[in-house]
């Protein structure tokens, strides 16, 4: 146990990487709009996400695992920053537990609000419910700046003990049905793959070899799952995981990435940086090419080669920004995307809040006109900007989340 708390000794830039924010802002925009979009009629088909049994995939199906891929990215990033604060190696587990436990609680309120709610039998309609939720959760997770402390406990306090009477309240189904993980929502599968980066991460000292290992360990653990093996006792785990695994697997890609462009431990030149980041896309790419036989690409089953073929191309993704914003010290273009990527959870859950107001009032703004075709694709798009747009006004109104 102390050699696992002995924290990696990578070095990192102690500054934000404006490129990172920028790929994390660009993925919440794309995400936002993707979403607006799938309710749409007359959308073309490589707008929408890919049936489970299609065999293919769409630049919609590669926005969680992006985002995945960022999460892996940053957590060097946030490790290094937490030693710096003098937080202790036991203080840096903790922290990581009670932010995985706020995402696996995120999730699981979004999820059971979007699965078999009750209405009747809860006491008030999803979308007060939802409201609820939401703002109890902002009053747990808001970065409050007041001089006594005294108000954040009492406010997060209020939002703790919100969502313990929505979770009790809580019915669906036939009315007898309580919350339950039908699954784990996107924050709650990204929430599993933060936990296993950060230990794994740790557990083999932050070194690339190891981090490949770990992948290697991912995708063999997806493999056991589809295989009689799983049928044996000791690892039956495996079926309930081999989701985790290729997620953890992209987040692990993520973490190599920010290695081979930002430790400082290992100073290359950029030629030599972009290269290595190329040779692991190929590497990438030539596993999931030589899985497809046995493993189709898809999202929903989240097949190692839709993951590996996703971290290839957030890799690549990545490479030509950092050129672009970092290297090429283009960066005037990026403030867009600020906000939002330094209050990711703000955004993600901004378009559930509108959501639930336009079904409170049975109002949406956009004309039938533009729930279908091109104009709904403009709206979509004008939609996800606003959205951008609306969490820099929260953030000047002392408005930030995080977990």
């Amino acid at each position: 146990m102390s050699n696992f708390l002995s924290l990696p000794a990578n070095e990192l830039p102690r500054r934000r990487v404006v490129s990172i924010d920028t790929f994390r802002g660009i993925t919440i925009l794309v995400m936002i709009f993707v979403n607006e979009v799938a309710g749409m009629r007359a959308i073309p088909l490589w707008m929408k996400h890919m049936p489970a049994d299609a065999d293919a995939m769409t630049f919609v199906d590669m926005v969680f695992p992006s985002f995945l891929f960022i999460v892996g990215m940053s957590v060097p990033f946030a490790l290094q920053n937490r030693l710096s604060k003098g937080d202790s190696a036991v203080q840096i587990q903790g922290h990581i537990l009670f932010r995985t436990l706020g995402l696996l609680t995120l999730g699981l309120f979004m999820v059971n609000a979007e699965t078999d709610f009750n209405a009747a039998a809860t006491g008030m309609s999803v979308h007060v419910w939802s409201l609820g939720f939401i703002a109890s959760a902002i009053l747990v997770w808001n970065i409050y700046r007041f001089q006594n402390p005294v108000w954040k406990y009492v406010l997060r306090g209020l939002g703790v003990a919100g969502l313990l009477v929505l979770a009790i309240v809580y019915r669906g189904g036939d009315g007898s049905e309580r919350m339950q993980t039908h699954w784990w929502g996107i924050l709650g599968l990204i929430g599993w793959a933060y936990l296993y980066t950060s230990l794994g991460y740790q557990l083999v000292q932050g070194k690339v070899a190891g981090l490949l290992v770990l992948i290697a360990v991912c995708i063999g653990v997806f493999v056991v799952s589809q295989s009689s093996w799983s049928a044996n006792p000791w690892l039956r785990w495996t079926g309930s995981q081999a989701g985790n695994a290729t997620h953890t697997a992209i987040a692990l890609c993520g973490t190599i990435t920010s290695l081979l462009f930002f430790d400082q431990k290992t100073v290359q030149s950029n030629q030599r940086q972009f290269l290595e980041v190329a040779a692991l896309a190929f590497v990438l790419l030539l596993v999931g090419y030589l899985l497809r036989p046995y493993y189709a690409i898809s999202k929903i089953y989240a097949t190692p080669t839709w993951g590996l073929y996703s971290a290839a191309a957030s890799c690549l993704l990545f490479s030509l920004l950092y050129a672009l914003v970092d290297v090429g010290n283009n960066k005037g273009w990026t403030a867009f995307f600020q906000p939002a990527a330094a209050n990711p959870l703000l955004t993600y859950i901004i378009p559930s809040i509108l959501y639930a107001i336009f079904g409170l009032l049975d109002f949406y703004p956009a004309p039938e006109s533009f729930q279908s075709g091109v104009l709904g694709m403009v709206w979509a798009a004008f939609f996800a900007i606003a959205i951008m747009g609306f969490v820099h006004l929260l953030n000047r109104i002392g408005i930030r989340l995080q977990l």
